[in-house]
């Protein structure tokens, strides 16, 4: 928020391992820590073993030597080396016991501390679900922040601490995976970009004849017939035996040939079906667009005379007794819908007891299906979640009546608070909080009514990306951990504020942890009672 905030100076009240099974690392950054701490085990292990091979390498060696010096001796002169009897009885021990013992170090498996440690960890490793959601991850941050694959390869991100290349072979594999989802687009960006890398002189296993094989076919996938035959023929030089591209070559020849000779009314025809796929794409693009755009800090509209209407305060809670003496600090975020936040309100030992308390039970997010009012996993909601009740854990008693007091909604009714930790490219995009006209089971099974407010904590920083935004309106809210924010997603009437429409963007560098509450209508009814206007 850009507006001028004047405080008065008034005094104001490790993730322990676990074992877990395999669910969606790439979902969850807090997950993904511990495969840190199982890849460095697994390191040590393997020195370990390297150091075993080693000595028994040393050993082998020293036989050798032992023996080379031996032998050369001997064979100058076998009949003179043994007549000496200590050389006849000690030609007969090597090689009936020594060659023996040798032979038995040489097969010796020194693997064995190593093998089975990683016979147990495998268990734990992420899988190929979790490779294709990481390589989509970065797919998506590279759309949503208008990155240049030549910028995300090098490793070139605001905010980073450990900065990461990817290696050509890296590339071709983000190009497989996109090619896999028929994705050709993205096939396209990073075949091209593996193909530069190698072109630049990077010494790799990838093999640019299966770059070429891929890239072409994907550029013809979407229509650029020239460049599919261009690259096609780069192929050719490279491997003028290779099946595939010499017939593709004769089918991309036989097609231009045939587009020579199409009449235009069936251009015209072609024409008016891109039109219609023009249109369709139009229809739902726009929010896309609006939501990315607002990602990237892009697409603001609050007017400088809107703006001055925000205010910072110190706020009591509606002189609620707890905080008369020790009121709160409280800014404005935006008008309408109104968001508020609210500054220094969770303490960072309270945040770390929360996160510790959920990392043994985070798992994949879950939404409620609108047909079934059920909850079920969503590919566009990447994080991963876990409920706590207040009477497990004084820490989250305290806070959910501290969201009771400065909101004056009844949190009796209300869901258990959830945390939320986003994984690569984590985010959750627009959507509602409240069940609308058509999901009127939404929340059924909980018999408390709608979701009229929403009460989100930052319980972490975020190096870039990771904002909350809400494109209906125009409005980008960012994290800052120890800060929460607040709003109404019913008005008092009932009917739901379809300009709380949000979003939580993808992370783009950093760990994002955050905590809701989500308040229900039940219990409010004099709390937040009923107006006449239906939008009031």
């Amino acid at each position: 928020m850009a507006f001028n905030k004047i405080w008065c100076t008034v005094a104001l009240g490790l993730l322990l391992p676990f074992s877990y099974a395999h669910t969606d690392f790439f979902t969850s950054i807090g997950h993904m820590t511990d495969l840190i701490n199982t890849e460095k085990d697994l390191v040590v292990s393997l020195k370990d073993y390297i150091k075993a091979e080693e000595s028994k390498l040393e050993q082998i060696k020293k036989w050798a030597e032992k023996l080379d010096q031996l032998t050369d001796t001997a064979t100058k002169d076998p009949e003179g080396f043994l007549g000496h009897p200590v050389n006849a009885f000690k030609l007969m021990k090597r090689l009936n016991t020594e060659w023996g013992e040798l032979e038995s170090l040489v097969l010796k498996d020194m693997s064995d501390g190593f093998i089975s440690n990683m016979t147990i960890q495998r268990q734990f490793f992420p899988n190929d679900e979790d490779q294709t959601g990481a390589a989509k991850a970065l797919l998506r941050l590279q759309d949503t922040y208008n990155l240049d694959t030549d910028t995300l390869s090098r490793g070139n991100l605001p905010g980073v601490k450990h900065k990461s290349f990817l290696t050509a072979e890296d590339c071709f594999e983000l190009g497989k995976i996109a090619y896999t989802e028929a994705d050709y687009y993205h096939t396209e960006l990073w075949m091209e970009q593996a193909l530069k890398q190698l072109d630049e002189g990077e010494v790799s296993s990838a093999d640019k004849v299966y770059i070429l094989d891929y890239l072409s076919y994907a550029v013809y996938q979407q229509g650029d017939l020239s460049k599919a035959m261009m690259l096609t023929k780069r192929l050719l030089e490279l491997d003028p035996e290779h099946q595939r591209a010499n017939g593709n070559m004769k089918y991309f020849e036989y097609i231009m040939a045939k587009e020579k000779e199409a009449n235009k009314s069936s251009t015209d025809s072609e024409d008016q079906m891109e039109k219609e796929t023009e249109v369709k794409k139009k229809d739902y693009l726009p929010e896309r667009r609006k939501y990315e755009m607002l990602c990237r800090g892009e697409g603001l509209k609050m007017t400088p005379r809107r703006q001055k209407r925000l205010f910072c305060r110190y706020y009591d809670g509606n002189r609620n007794p707890r905080y008369i003496l020790g009121p709160v600090k409280q800014e404005d975020e935006w008008d309408k819908p109104r968001i508020v936040r609210f500054l220094d309100i969770i303490s960072d030992e309270e945040i770390e007891t929360v996160k510790e308390l959920a990392k043994p039970r985070l798992s994949r997010a879950t939404v409620h299906d609108p047909e079934t009012g059920k909850l079920t996993t969503a590919h566009y909601r990447v994080s991963k979640s876990a409920w706590l009740s207040g009477y497990e854990s004084p820490v989250v008693s305290r806070i959910n009546t501290r969201i009771q007091d400065l909101t004056g909604l009844d949190v009796s009714t209300a869901e258990e608070l959830q945390v939320a930790n986003y994984g690569v490219g984590g985010q959750y995009e627009p959507h509602f909080d409240f069940g609308r006209k058509d999901e009127p089971d939404a929340f059924k099974e909980l018999g408390t009514g709608n979701r009229i407010a929403t009460w989100l904590f930052y319980m972490s920083d975020v190096s870039a990306g990771g904002a909350t935004v809400f494109p209906e309106v125009g409005a980008s809210v960012w994290p800052k951990k120890g800060t929460a924010v607040f709003w109404y997603n019913l008005f008092p009437s009932g009917e739901g504020d379809y300009s709380t429409r949000h979003a939580a963007c993808p992370v783009l560098v950093g760990n994002k942890w955050v905590s809701n509450k989500w308040l229900h209508e039940r219990g409010q009814e004099f709390r937040r009672p009923c107006t006449l206007s239906e939008l009031e």
